[in-house]
């Protein structure tokens, strides 16, 4: 019973943490963006760079935007089918290094969640 109802609380905890996620201030996040801006564009026009183009990004099998050359450790979590959802965006904005080893971000990552889901957020605006 206690294993159960452990099992049922951790769900709930998790469906909470990605409800968080989802609910994103998108506004904020353009402003957060301009982080990201150096090496990455959105948006119509927007042109690979140091990183690749970011239209289209939440939902897309990672490694999949034409005339890039990715990494070799992007490569291999394209061959297991990866996509970036908010958990692997997330993730790999907050620790780049740390989530997917071996890849080519310069980038540290983003220390408050509020500016990942935001920044998640902003990035919705361009599917």
């Amino acid at each position: 019973m206690i294993l159960r109802t452990s099992l049922v609380l951790a769900g709930l905890l998790a469906g909470i943490s990605t409800s968080a996620l989802a609910q994103g201030d998108a506004e904020a996040g353009e402003k957060v963006f301009r982080k990201c801006k150096a090496c990455h564009m959105v948006g119509e026009g927007a042109k690979n760079r140091v990183g690749p183009t970011l239209n289209g990004v939440v939902g897309r099998e990672i490694a999949s935007v034409e005339d890039f050359n990715y990494s070799d450790a992007f490569m291999e979590k394209a061959s297991e089918g990866m996509v970036w959802d908010h958990e692997n965006l997330a993730g790999y904005l907050t620790d780049p290094k740390g989530y997917i080893p071996g890849n080519k971000m310069a980038f540290a990552g983003l220390r408050k969640e509020e500016d990942v889901a935001d920044v998640i957020a902003y990035l919705e605006g361009f599917q």
